[in-house]
Protein backbone atom coordinates (compact mmCIF):
# COMPACT_ATOMS: atom_id res chain seq x y z
CA UNK A 1 0.00 0.00 0.00
CA UNK A 2 1.07 3.24 -0.72
CA UNK A 3 1.62 6.16 1.72
CA UNK A 4 -0.55 9.07 1.40
CA UNK A 5 1.72 11.48 2.17
CA UNK A 6 4.05 10.73 -0.64
CA UNK A 7 1.28 10.69 -2.85
CA UNK A 8 0.44 14.11 -1.61
CA UNK A 9 3.97 14.89 -2.42
CA UNK A 10 3.82 13.93 -5.72
CA UNK A 11 0.44 15.65 -5.99
CA UNK A 12 2.05 18.90 -5.23
CA UNK A 13 4.66 18.36 -7.02
CA UNK A 14 2.22 17.72 -10.08
CA UNK A 15 0.51 21.25 -9.11
CA UNK A 16 3.45 22.99 -8.53
CA UNK A 17 5.54 21.97 -12.19
CA UNK A 18 2.45 22.42 -14.55
CA UNK A 19 1.69 25.80 -12.50
CA UNK A 20 5.23 26.67 -13.95
CA UNK A 21 4.47 25.35 -17.05
CA UNK A 22 1.69 27.93 -17.01
CA UNK A 23 4.08 30.38 -15.51
CA UNK A 24 6.80 30.05 -18.31
CA UNK A 25 4.24 30.16 -21.03
CA UNK A 26 2.52 33.29 -20.07
CA UNK A 27 6.45 35.35 -20.02
CA UNK A 28 7.35 33.96 -22.74
CA UNK A 29 4.51 35.45 -24.55
CA UNK A 30 4.92 38.84 -22.58
CA UNK A 31 8.42 39.03 -23.53
CA UNK A 32 7.80 37.97 -26.96
CA UNK A 33 5.12 41.45 -26.79
CA UNK A 34 7.99 43.26 -25.24
CA UNK A 35 10.35 42.41 -28.58
CA UNK A 36 12.75 39.71 -26.21
CA UNK A 37 12.43 36.50 -28.97
CA UNK A 38 15.97 35.35 -27.37
CA UNK A 39 14.25 35.55 -24.08
CA UNK A 40 11.13 34.70 -25.13
CA UNK A 41 12.41 31.44 -26.04
CA UNK A 42 14.27 30.56 -22.97
CA UNK A 43 11.07 30.82 -21.58
CA UNK A 44 9.43 28.61 -23.64
CA UNK A 45 12.01 26.00 -23.50
CA UNK A 46 11.91 26.27 -19.22
CA UNK A 47 8.11 25.68 -19.52
CA UNK A 48 8.77 22.77 -21.87
CA UNK A 49 11.51 21.16 -19.38
CA UNK A 50 8.70 21.55 -16.34
CA UNK A 51 6.07 19.80 -18.50
CA UNK A 52 9.16 16.93 -18.78
CA UNK A 53 9.14 17.49 -14.77
CA UNK A 54 5.41 16.85 -14.31
CA UNK A 55 4.87 13.87 -16.75
CA UNK A 56 7.90 12.38 -15.00
CA UNK A 57 5.54 12.73 -11.20
CA UNK A 58 2.46 11.75 -13.24
CA UNK A 59 4.13 8.62 -14.20
CA UNK A 60 4.99 8.11 -10.62
CA UNK A 61 1.64 8.32 -9.53
CA UNK A 62 0.58 5.82 -11.87
CA UNK A 63 2.10 3.58 -10.76
CA UNK A 64 0.86 3.91 -7.72
CA UNK A 65 -2.59 3.12 -9.59
CA UNK A 66 -3.32 7.32 -8.33
CA UNK A 67 -5.65 9.16 -10.75
CA UNK A 68 -3.21 12.64 -11.02
CA UNK A 69 -5.00 15.98 -10.15
CA UNK A 70 -2.91 18.67 -10.12
CA UNK A 71 -5.01 20.81 -7.57
CA UNK A 72 -5.44 24.57 -9.01
CA UNK A 73 -2.67 26.14 -10.53
CA UNK A 74 -0.72 28.91 -8.91
CA UNK A 75 -0.73 32.59 -11.12
CA UNK A 76 1.22 33.26 -13.00
CA UNK A 77 4.27 35.33 -12.00
CA UNK A 78 4.74 38.78 -14.14
CA UNK A 79 6.97 41.64 -14.03
CA UNK A 80 7.60 44.77 -16.14
CA UNK A 81 11.51 43.96 -17.01
CA UNK A 82 13.34 41.02 -17.81
CA UNK A 83 15.05 41.18 -14.05
CA UNK A 84 11.90 41.40 -12.31
CA UNK A 85 11.00 38.24 -14.28
CA UNK A 86 13.85 36.52 -13.35
CA UNK A 87 13.53 37.78 -9.66
CA UNK A 88 10.37 35.71 -9.91
CA UNK A 89 11.20 32.87 -11.78
CA UNK A 90 14.34 32.36 -9.07
CA UNK A 91 11.14 32.56 -6.59
CA UNK A 92 9.52 29.95 -8.17
CA UNK A 93 13.02 27.22 -8.61
CA UNK A 94 13.68 27.75 -4.93
CA UNK A 95 9.95 27.16 -4.13
CA UNK A 96 10.86 23.84 -5.94
CA UNK A 97 13.80 23.23 -4.56
CA UNK A 98 12.38 23.50 -1.11
CA UNK A 99 9.30 20.82 -1.86
CA UNK A 100 11.44 18.24 -3.55
CA UNK A 101 13.72 18.38 -0.72
CA UNK A 102 11.66 18.12 1.52
CA UNK A 103 9.97 15.14 0.15
CA UNK A 104 12.82 13.28 -0.49
CA UNK A 105 13.41 13.29 2.96
CA UNK A 106 10.32 12.08 3.90
CA UNK A 107 11.41 9.45 1.19
CA UNK A 108 14.35 8.54 2.52
CA UNK A 109 12.79 8.14 6.50
CA UNK A 110 10.03 6.00 4.95
CA UNK A 111 12.32 3.58 3.07
CA UNK A 112 11.06 4.25 -0.16
CA UNK A 113 14.14 5.12 -2.70
CA UNK A 114 12.67 5.12 -5.94
CA UNK A 115 10.23 7.78 -4.74
CA UNK A 116 13.29 9.44 -2.98
CA UNK A 117 15.64 9.14 -6.36
CA UNK A 118 12.87 11.00 -8.45
CA UNK A 119 11.97 14.02 -6.07
CA UNK A 120 16.29 14.20 -5.43
CA UNK A 121 17.19 13.80 -9.47
CA UNK A 122 13.76 16.81 -10.34
CA UNK A 123 15.28 19.55 -7.54
CA UNK A 124 18.92 18.66 -9.08
CA UNK A 125 17.21 19.71 -12.62
CA UNK A 126 15.43 22.64 -10.73
CA UNK A 127 19.16 23.94 -8.68
CA UNK A 128 20.55 24.01 -12.75
CA UNK A 129 17.88 26.03 -13.69
CA UNK A 130 18.12 28.05 -10.50
CA UNK A 131 22.03 28.71 -11.04
CA UNK A 132 21.51 29.46 -14.76
CA UNK A 133 18.60 32.20 -13.68
CA UNK A 134 20.81 33.76 -11.07
CA UNK A 135 23.36 34.06 -13.71
CA UNK A 136 20.95 35.62 -15.95
CA UNK A 137 19.97 38.05 -13.48
CA UNK A 138 23.71 38.96 -12.31
CA UNK A 139 24.45 39.43 -16.43
CA UNK A 140 21.49 41.72 -16.47
CA UNK A 141 22.73 43.72 -13.27
CA UNK A 142 26.37 43.90 -14.70
CA UNK A 143 25.46 44.77 -17.99
CA UNK A 144 27.09 41.88 -19.38
CA UNK A 145 30.64 43.64 -18.05
CA UNK A 146 32.58 41.08 -16.10
CA UNK A 147 34.50 38.36 -16.55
Amino acid sequence: MSDPRIIGYLSRAVAHELSAVQHYLSQARLTAFWGMEAFSRELRQEADEELVHADRFITRLLQYGVSPKGGSLSPARLGRSQSELLLQNIELERDAVRLYEEAADYCRRRGALADAELFEAVRDEELDHLRGMEQQLYDAADGGRHG
